[in-house]
């Protein structure tokens, strides 16, 4: 045998680089790779920095300092699956960073992840993409992006995935996404119900939830509730509410449910199918305050509409209300106070709560919680409002005194009610009695300074409605309350100023509250307010027409004539006619003017022993710009007069006219009878 020859091996060729194997312990060289060529060096990269992101923020943080998220943005549209699939997986986990949101966002990478989301890739991709979306999509100009990038319709059909995450990745994104009316419309058209639906049945209590809270946005719409109708939607959510199990779901479920009672078709379907009167039942029944709450809530969603509120009465769910109200859980009680609220629309309802509910309100009235008190006035003002028995029975309740004090409250709303209660409750002569007993007028002074408008006009409502005698209007004029009673008829709220105008036409009914007012101003400003055709209201002339009746000289100065009501007193002058909106001078002011061709101011006084200023005494009558005659000082001169021809002087004309039996101005002078007789005057001549 020949000796054997060792065979030499081929050395490699010169142009190819020499395998190598790199053990790297730095992010940042990592980082480097990804922008090498190899398909096999970047999926391991890819790899190594998906495992660094998921230890935490600091983690995603460093990555995005050392850049790895612009060439990461590249590999998304990489040609090999697994470079593909392994950048996917990484910007699941960078998208839960704000600021890599950002970057995101300006990179415009959304219609690359998108992309993810085609039927042909893998569960893992859908997965990871769907991820990316739900994190990126809890921002508005992500959501954007998303919706225009025709995002919406992949997601929906992930929701069918058969894999767990996908579907609670794809529905936590569409909850995000429904947030805006324009995805919700789209999501209609898209025809996603069903699937939604389907999700309800799932073994995964998130994927449940994100479900219902997604068909909790979606149902505020009509045709979403429709469509949930349609699709049996409602049983799915009332076995939801029967499953003990699921008491966990049962919060959102009902908020779903009183999105869907707002219609009446669907209202009539579940009181047919039974499940209105589970959800009663459920109501009052469950431990739960949040259920509860939400219940009631549902109730007073539904009850806007009067056909269901019919419904609901056939259902006795005024009992189930009164239940909530003794809840020890303070959401519940307002939820059960607004839903009583909204219930007294009907009439039979109204008549229920009589004997039921009302003991119960008025107690929530004297509770720390000032929403609760809040809610409480509300439901008794609904109740009281054109019922006389229930507002007696608010009374009988020993509702006044916790009423009175509830004005005394920080929020507006509860003021307001209460004082709405007030009003109803002294309807009653019986009732205002005790309300004035309650000093009221005291505590009205506090709403009546305040600077909200429902606040203000429900509180000068209360005035009038309470300030019926001459007992309530001293207590108010005593305790400084007419002030900004007056104040409040320069409002520009039209209710404000018609109800402050009701007011001081009530408290214009006794002489001395009347010229209080007339101090303070009151006369003026109505006569401003009149004057103004947007301003001015049947109220505000009516109080100012009161009020003049106390200012007989001035309404004389105005109209040109008094009522056979009008008994004139010593005092009252005739300054001769005015116009509209000019003052007329008080004779203080009068007496002090310097000397014109005015004609004279006739003055009644009855008084023969008064005798004028000594500085009249010195001066003739034509020494002032207005002469000013009085009654008995014309007698004491009539016979000195008659001698001088019946002459006197009218400073009108400037000169002596001769005295006439009957006016000669044009004015219709009407001068009470009885009041000449009595102070034996007579009617002066006016003459120009």
């Amino acid at each position: 045998m020949g000796k054997k020859i060792k065979k030499e091996v081929e050395p490699p060729p010169k142009d190819v680089f020499d395998p190598l194997m790199i053990e790297s312990k730095k992010a940042a060289t990592v980082v480097l790779m990804l922008r090498s060529p190899e398909e096999d060096i970047l999926a391991k990269a890819c790899e190594a920095i998906y495992k660094f992101a998921l230890k935490g923020e600091e983690n995603k943080t460093t990555l995005l300092e050392l850049g790895a998220v612009e060439p990461l943005t590249k590999l998304l549209n990489h040609e090999d699956k697994i470079v593909r699939r392994n950048a996917t997986m990484i910007f699941g986990i960078l998208a839960s960073n704000n600021d890599v949101k950002k970057l995101l966002r300006e990179l415009d990478v959304m219609n690359s992840v998108i992309a993810q989301l085609a039927p042909e890739e893998e569960v893992v991709i859908h997965e990871f993409a769907s991820l990316c979306l739900a994190n990126m999509s809890a921002e508005y100009t992500s959501k954007v992006q998303i919706f225009e990038h025709g995002g919406l319709e992949p997601l929906i059909r992930l929701l069918s995935s058969p894999d767990p995450d996908v579907k609670k990745n794809s529905m936590e994104c569409i909850y995000n996404l429904v947030q805006d009316f324009q995805c919700r419309t789209t999501l209609q058209e898209l025809n996603a119900i069903p699937p939604i639906l389907d999700l309800l049945k799932s073994e995964y209590p998130v994927i449940q939830l994100l479900a219902l809270k997604t068909l909790g946005v979606i149902t505020n719409d009509k045709e979403s509730r429709t469509m949930l109708r349609d699709n049996q939607g409602l049983d799915h959510l009332i076995k939801i509410l029967e499953t003990k199990e699921l008491n966990d779901l049962h919060i959102e479920a009902l908020a779903v449910i009183a999105n869907c009672l707002e219609d009446m078709d669907t209202m009539v379907q579940i009181q047919q199918t039974g499940g209105l009167k589970k959800l009663l039942s459920f109501a009052e029944n469950s431990t739960i305050p949040d259920i509860q709450k939400n219940a009631a809530k549902a109730i007073t969603k539904a009850a806007y509409d009067p056909e269901n509120r019919k419904l609901f009465h056939e259902q006795e769910v005024e009992k189930c209300l009164v239940a909530l109200l003794g809840s020890e859980n303070d959401g519940t009680k307002i939820a059960a106070s607004q839903a009583i609220s909204a219930m007294c629309e009907n009439s039979g309802s109204k008549d229920f709560f009589n004997n039921q509910g009302i003991p119960q309100l008025i107690q929530l009235l004297k509770s720390d919680n000032e929403e609760v008190r809040e809610a409480a006035a509300l439901a008794l003002a609904n109740l009281t409002t054109c019922n006389p028995a229930n507002a007696n029975a608010a009374a009988e309740a020993d509702g006044i005194d916790p009423l009175i004090n509830v004005l005394s409250s920080k929020r507006d709303g509860a003021i307001a009610n209460a004082a709405t209660v007030l009003t109803n409750m002294a309807m009653q002569e019986p009732l205002r009695l005790n309300i004035q007993n309650h000093d009221i007028m005291h505590a009205i002074i506090s709403p009546l300074r305040s600077a909200n408008t429902v606040v203000q006009s429900k509180a000068a409502l209360a005035v009038a409605a309470t300030a019926c005698d001459v007992e309530a209007r001293t207590e108010l004029r005593n305790s400084g309350g007419l002030e900004p009673l007056v104040e409040l008829l320069r409002s520009k709220n039209d209710e404000v100023r018609k109800h402050a105008s009701w007011a001081v036409m009530v408290c214009a009914g006794d002489e001395l509250t009347a010229n209080e007012l007339c101090r303070l101003g009151a006369l003026d400003i109505l006569e401003e307010v009149n004057l103004s055709g947007t301003r001015k209201n049947k109220f505000s002339e009516a109080a100012y027409n009161k009020l003049l009746n106390n200012n007989l000289s001035l309404k004389y100065s105005q109209t040109g004539y008094l009522s056979s009501s009008n008994i004139i007193n010593d005092g009252f002058y005739d300054y001769g006619r005015i116009n509209p909106g000019t003052k007329l001078l008080p004779l203080k002011e009068l007496c002090l003017q310097e000397p014109s061709d005015l004609r004279a101011v006739l003055l009644i006084n009855s008084k023969s022993d008064v005798s004028p200023p000594s500085s009249m005494e010195d001066k003739s009558d034509v020494g002032y710009g207005r002469s000013i005659s009085s009654s008995s000082s014309l007698r004491r001169s009539s016979k000195e007069k008659t001698k001088k021809n019946s002459y006197h002087f009218s400073a009108g004309f400037g000169s002596p006219i001769e005295d006439k039996s009957e006016p000669t101005s044009g004015r219709n002078t009407v001068l009470s009878k009885s009041a000449t007789k009595e102070k034996g005057w007579s009617s002066l001549p006016i003459s120009r």
